[in-house]
């Protein structure tokens, strides 16, 4: 289907060399996309971009950390210089320490926020000219349901998660004029890495996951894959400011 085609389009994702950043990558790529990973491990990154590239697409793996100003703006730069121009920004960079909230110093405080909140604000205010000078583009950031609930033992993850969709909403407002599209994705209680600490960190994690989710199961990484590519093409085009659930239901009960 057309609405859903990006081939030609040139698609940046961070934290794209695991979970859920490389289920989103991998859509991406099978609708056509020139996909550029990005992560901090370059054994990693190199791995999944090599994985994608097997299967026919076009793809490089950047070494970035975006918790560096520079480092986001210099990774934008050459997406430009190596492709032509950017189309789709995924952020979705993100980490999580588990304490209960009086356990924090201000440096864990810090890195959480900077690495999950911080980064894609540069990583977007990086990309803005590039995206207005070729007539538009799209910018999804990934939130998270704990941008709807608190959580006891991730202060500034919520935190950083609830100011995802409020960073969303106010780009989207702020660059409509350009015909860039920004949205937010709420991942539900997906089975990653991360998560797989979560569950060996918080006791009865998996049990009350599974109780509460009314699909009865954990999200995989390519469950993130079709929300990516609606919000990557042009079958989103009047979507803008938006905060959507991808969770098995699990927001939708009280």
């Amino acid at each position: 289907m057309q609405l859903f085609d990006l081939a030609g389009r040139v698609a940046i994702v961070t934290g794209g060399n695991g979970g859920i950043g490389l289920g989103m990558a991998r859509g991406l790529a099978e609708a056509g996309a020139t996909v550029i990973i990005v992560g901090r491990d370059t054994e990693k990154t190199e791995a999944a971009a090599a994985g994608l590239r097997e299967a026919g697409t076009r793809v490089a793996g950047i070494v970035a950390d975006v918790t560096h100003e520079q480092s986001c703006r210099s990774l934008i730069a050459a997406t430009v210089q190596a492709f032509g121009g950017i189309d789709i920004l995924v952020n979705n960079a993100g980490i999580n320490i588990r304490k209960q909230p009086e356990e924090y110093t201000i440096q864990e405080w810090n890195t959480v926020l900077v690495t999950n909140l911080s980064s894609a604000f540069v990583c977007a205010q990086a990309a803005y000219p590039e995206m207005a000078r070729g007539g538009g583009g799209k910018i999804i950031n990934i939130g998270s349901m704990m941008s709807i609930f608190g959580s006891s033992f991730a202060a500034p993850y919520a935190a950083s998660k609830g100011g995802i969709v409020q960073l969303s909403r106010s780009l989207a407002a702020a660059w409509a004029k350009d015909n860039i599209q920004v949205n937010a994705v709420l991942p539900g209680w997906i089975d990653t890495d991360l998560t797989r600490s979560a569950r060996e960190q918080v006791e009865g994690l998996h049990e009350r996951v599974l109780t509460r989710t009314p699909a009865g199961r954990w999200g995989m990484p390519e469950d993130l894959a079709g929300i990516a590519v609606f919000l990557a093409s042009r079958a989103s085009d009047f979507v803008t400011g938006t905060a959507i659930p991808v969770d098995g239901g699990y927001s939708a009960q009280g």
